[in-house]
């Protein structure tokens, strides 16, 4: 990148703030975090390491949030499998305790630092990363610029470009090539999103498939699971996931329009940001709904109207609860939500028609008739009512939904491919340096 660029890049962000740029992640990441943090550690945001740097190779990756994290923890345990240190970075606490539930101390976790010049500074004095690949979505113009001037090769994978995002990154499209250029690869999860990452100068750009697909399906507490089980007995069930304000007050009307139908009926809602339980119980219970609340070990109890599932870590288990998901953000808020968990659970799945950062995958669970995309509440209400009232049809939906998966399965050998050529000298340094410590 030119110094001239760089300069262009840095005076934006710095006086536009980085609000003005999609998919910038430093400073709006870390606003938006602002109360999920742990405080014992914040020294971290500013690139103050909490551990010591192993010997040997190693590779940086970042994952934003949970769905980032869940999804790069199948590429990073193959990296690990080669005898190379990795350290992660997240922006929460929910993301950093599901990289620790699922890698452990096999991995260095620390939290991403600020994208300000000191911090990213001494982040990289102290990690001194061979590799740095990031997952998805996001982009820091100071972050980019540091590593690109350590000569540290950048690789975007998982990547993704929303519509939104796209729209904003073609006006300011010189800014958006002098950021991509410094990429080393970008491995995008759909051909959409690859033409996207190349109308805005990324080069060389390959196409993976959805990471999501190769994880493992959400885990479960199977004694919680069954404690729950038995509370429900026989009680038709559905449920909706990950949502946003508004569907939560929809689902409990839906309930209550079904109620008199399915007599028997619990519905299960599970919003996207369980710190809205307070408020959402309120709601709930104004609405003249019993409410039980599964962060307060509630009984649910034969006369329960509604689940409310005020966990975190615990997908695996509302979902097993049912064979029908409505999937968030995706009526009242735009974008969606992911739908493979679902899928991958044996579940009918329904949404609104915003699903846009999922659009590739939303297409193949419908044409295969494992999803249905549904206008409006009373939409809703109806396509419920029908799979409740009718097996064989919700049946056909959870199969389709599973084959689905299935047949997206593939992206994790994919990237692997397209990361050998980074990957492969530093296989050899560690190979090297395990045969020099025998």
């Amino acid at each position: 990148m030119s110094e001239r660029w760089a300069r262009a890049i840095l005076k934006a962000y710095r006086f536009a703030g980085a609000a003005a740029y999609p998919m910038v992640g430093g400073y709006v990441a870390w606003r938006a975090s602002k109360g999920k943090e742990d405080r014992n550690r914040r020294r971290e945001r500013y690139g103050v390491p909490s551990r010591e740097r192993p010997e040997g190779p190693l590779i940086w990756f970042h994952a934003a949030s949970v769905g980032e994290t869940i999804a790069v923890v199948p590429l990073i345990e193959a990296i690990l499998a080669y005898g190379i240190n990795v350290v992660l970075t997240t922006g929460t606490v929910t993301s950093a305790q599901v990289a620790e539930e699922r890698l452990g101390n096999r991995i260095i976790h620390q939290y991403v630092p600020l994208d300000l010049k000191p911090a990213v500074s001494r982040f990289l004095d102290h990690w001194h990363p061979d590799l740095a690949i990031i997952a998805e979505s996001e982009i820091w113009p100071m972050t980019i610029l540091e590593l690109g001037s350590r000569r540290v090769p950048q690789i975007l994978v998982n990547g993704r470009l929303s519509d939104r995002s796209f729209k904003s990154w073609k006006k300011r499209a010189n800014i958006a090539e002098a950021l991509f250029e410094n990429m080393a690869h970008v491995v995008a999860q759909s051909d959409v999103d690859g033409e996207r990452f190349r109308a805005l100068g990324a080069r060389p750009v390959t196409v993976s498939g959805n990471l999501k697909v190769d994880t493992a399906p959400p885990p479960v507490d199977e004694r919680a699971l069954h404690m729950v089980q038995r509370q429900i007995g026989r009680r038709k069930t559905w449920a909706a996931v990950s949502t946003h304000d508004g569907e939560e007050v929809m689902a409990a009307e839906v309930h209550a329009m079904l109620r008199n139908r399915h007599r028997d009926l619990l519905t299960i809602i599970v919003p996207r940001h369980p710190d809205r339980a307070a408020t959402l119980m309120t709601e709930l219970t104004a609405m003249g709904l019993k409410v039980a609340q599964r962060s307060t070990g509630d009984r649910i109890m034969p006369d329960t109207d509604i689940l409310l599932g005020d966990t975190i870590g615990e997908m695996g288990l509302y979902l097993r609860l049912t064979e029908i998901a409505f999937v968030g953000r995706s009526m009242t808020s735009q974008g969606g939500q992911n739908p493979l968990e679902p899928a991958m659970l044996d579940t009918a799945i329904l949404a609104g028609r915003n699903v846009q950062n999922f659009r590739d995958t939303y297409q193949r669970l419908i044409d295969r008739g494992g999803a249905k995309i549904v206008r409006d509440r009373d939409m809703l209400a109806g396509a419920v009512n029908f799979l409740l009232g009718n097996e064989i049809a919700r049946h056909d939906m959870m199969a389709a939904g599973a084959l689905t998966v299935e047949e997206m399965r593939g992206a994790l050998a994919r990237t692997l491919k397209s990361l050998e050529p980074f990957i492969h000298p530093l296989i050899v340094q560690s190979r090297l340096r395990g045969a020099g410590g025998r």
